[in-house]
């Protein structure tokens, strides 16, 4: 996204005087390395920083801001976290923050969409704490506490944090906004918590308030407190849509009776309100519950009449109701309005199974990386947007899976942001290639080949690819999709490759079958193949309208006799139906060639019986026109353009 001269130089000049502060990918060869434009923070910032707006910051390890110093955080600015616990952003004791969000530029703290993903943002203070003063947070070795009550972290306004709350073990977890301790002196205003796997605010003691404060979905406690919080949060609106969360509020151990102004929670999944352990307690001025089953749950003997609700002791009858609050989602309509249209952009590296959400529009900024062990889901309806250029792509690794579940009323749809070519979809898989075990792909470093020609990479159903095929030298390109030694475990039907500038599906080895595959207008050649693929396409249709072309069909390297079945190429610009180089061929059953000047050009001298079509020797004479599959089978990809 940071592609502009202005915004180059304000990463030189970030990255050069706040070196400790952040540090550049190394790119290991083999492993797909390639780093995105996102400015790095990992490490300790020992030194005042502001951010920029304009520049996209990535979290790939924890970040500590050091005492006696502040971060600054300008309106607009967006963080997006590696996943992975090791992840977050901690304010250390004695050091403060300052969000400088507003309403219609909110700062968005964010992962990968899925939830747990990062470990949010955590605050540690100088106040009170029933854990005296230096006490160890139950993450990262955070040091919290003392005697100051009045101290002060810093400042925020406008800030939405999503996918955060991972859990480490049931006594070690990270939330959204975890304060250890913070003080009265802190002010924090206006805050979304969305889409968390724990807590989506946790108070470890301290006296800091909380006004604006909108949840939503989150697993565990939207509120949490313990340690003897005594603080007051002020308008509050939760919402829960989702099952098995756990409670709206848990508190716990010592009552230093915190207040909460104005609080309004709906669940549409039943589920508990409100839960008091230890005989901790609470007032409550103004409460609204609506959908729960239950309202209250006091543990360990707590009494009612330490959760003071409008005035009077808890209320415990099931049929009672509670609806004081005037508190209205309208009042957060800045947070849906941020995220209304957000694009969410998928991480560098996917490290765990991940599926998106259909709802969400993501981007693509650099390589996108599915390592070994993980599955990235991507259902019916999902649309990706990469940046242009060679450097921005999504990449299945060797020992990694994709499903992809589009429809034909709802394909997953991946195109570039401007119309410029990108560099697509590619899968490496552990089949057989002719260059081997762990061979290195001629883009990206990738790795790929072994010796499971019934490898799964996963599965591919209705999958439009646009503006792809970016050219980075003669002897390197990307593809539409490109099959790097993909096993014939992996299932891929229903493909359209769409104005590309290089070819629109490439094997490079491998034993994978392709079923119902459609391309138009690509500025090299519609299939290609080489390094031994052994494979079946099933029902192609490669439709040219544009000048200059390569072909409709290349094949290379060694003959290990592919097959097509029913393959009809339609050229209104003449050009070269199939091309065979070195020693290559195929058998196609059912071949229909259009409109081309060439049908076959047999490079290097190969012989015409590696090319068995319909029965017998390719014979440029012979008019082909007996394939089954006609444009009309792709509707449902050429109907969207």
């Amino acid at each position: 996204m940071m592609k502009t001269l202005s915004k180059l130089l304000s990463l030189l000049m970030i990255t050069g005087l706040f070196f400790v502060s952040c540090s550049d990918d190394d790119d290991t060869p083999g492993n797909g390395g390639g780093g995105s434009d996102a400015t790095i923070l990992n490490g300790l910032i020992n030194a005042n920083l502001t951010l920029d707006a304009n520049l996209e910051y990535r979290i790939t390890g924890p970040v500590t801001v050091a005492s006696g110093v502040t971060l600054t955080i300008p309106a607009g600015t967006v963080i997006v976290s590696d996943p992975g616990t090791e992840n977050y952003l901690a304010v250390l004791k004695g050091a403060d923050i300052d969000i400088q969000g507003t309403a219609g530029s909110p700062v968005i703290m964010r992962s990968n969409g899925q939830a747990g993903a990062w470990g949010g943002l955590l605050i540690c203070g100088d106040a009170f704490t029933t854990e005296g003063t230096d006490a160890i947070a139950e993450v990262g070795g955070l040091v919290y506490g003392g005697t100051n009550d009045t101290d002060s972290s810093g400042n925020i306004d406008y800030l939405i944090i999503q996918d955060s709350g991972a859990q480490i073990t049931t006594d070690a977890q990270f939330n959204g906004l975890t304060l250890y301790a913070v003080g009265s002196g802190t002010t924090i205003d206006h805050v979304a918590i969305i889409n968390g796997e724990d807590d989506g605010i946790e108070f470890f003691g301290g006296t800091v308030s909380v006004s604006n404060l909108y949840l939503e979905n989150n697993q565990d406690d939207n509120i949490d407190w313990t340690q003897g919080w005594n603080g007051t949060i002020s308008t509050v609106y939760v919402s829960n849509t989702l099952d098995q969360f756990s409670t709206i509020i848990e508190s716990d151990l010592e009552n230093r009776n915190p207040t909460i102004n104005n609080l309004t929670a709906i669940s549409s999944s039943g589920g508990t309100a409100i839960q008091a352990k230890n005989s901790s307690g609470m007032t409550i001025n103004g409460l609204t519950l609506t959908g729960f089953e239950l309202s209250f749950d006091l543990r360990d003997a707590t009494p009612a009449s330490n959760l003071q609700i409008d005035g009077a002791d808890a209320d415990l009858a099931d049929d009672a109701v509670f609806q004081s609050s005037p508190t209205n989602a309208s009042l957060f309509a800045w947070v849906t309005n941020a995220l209304e249209n957000s694009e969410t952009e998928l991480a560098a590296n996917i490290t765990s199974d991940l599926t998106l959400n259909a709802s969400v529009e993501y981007t693509i900024s650099g390589p996108v990386l599915v390592s070994n062990g993980a599955t990235l889901t991507i259902p019916a309806g999902t649309k990706i947007v990469s940046e242009s250029g060679t450097a921005n792509y999504l990449a299945v690794l060797k020992g990694a899976d994709i499903v992809i579940e589009g429809t034909i009323d709802n394909p997953v749809i991946m195109e570039s942001n401007d119309g410029q070519a990108w560099g697509g979809l590619l899968i490496c898989g552990d089949a057989t290639t002719t260059e081997g075990v762990d061979a290195i792909a001629e883009v990206g470093g990738l790795i790929y080949g072994g010796t499971t020609n019934d490898d799964n990479s996963g599965t591919i159903n209705y999958l439009v690819l646009r503006n792809t095929g970016a050219q980075i030298n003669a002897d390197s390109q990307f593809n539409g999709l490109t099959l790097y030694a993909v096993g014939s475990g992996t299932t891929i039907t229903n493909v359209a490759v769409i104005e590309g500038s290089d070819d629109g599906v490439e094997f490079f080895g491998g034993t994978v079958s392709v079923t119902n595959f459609y391309a138009e207008n690509l500025e090299d050649d519609a299939v290609d193949w080489t390094e031994g693929w052994n494979g079946t396409l099933t029902n192609a249709f490669v439709n040219i309208t544009i000048n200059n072309f390569s072909t409709a069909i290349e094949a290379d390297g060694v003959n290990n006799n592919p097959t097509l079945n029913n393959f009809t190429a339609v050229s209104t610009m003449g050009g070269t139906g199939i091309q065979l180089k070195v020693n290559s061929g195929a058998t196609i059953n059912g071949l229909t060639l259009t409109g081309f000047d060439n049908q076959f050009d047999f490079v290097d001298n190969g012989a015409v019986s590696n090319v068995q079509a319909d029965g017998a020797n390719a014979n440029e004479a012979t008019v082909y026109s007996s394939s089954t599959t006609e444009a009309s089978s792709f509707v449902w990809a050429t109907g969207l353009q």
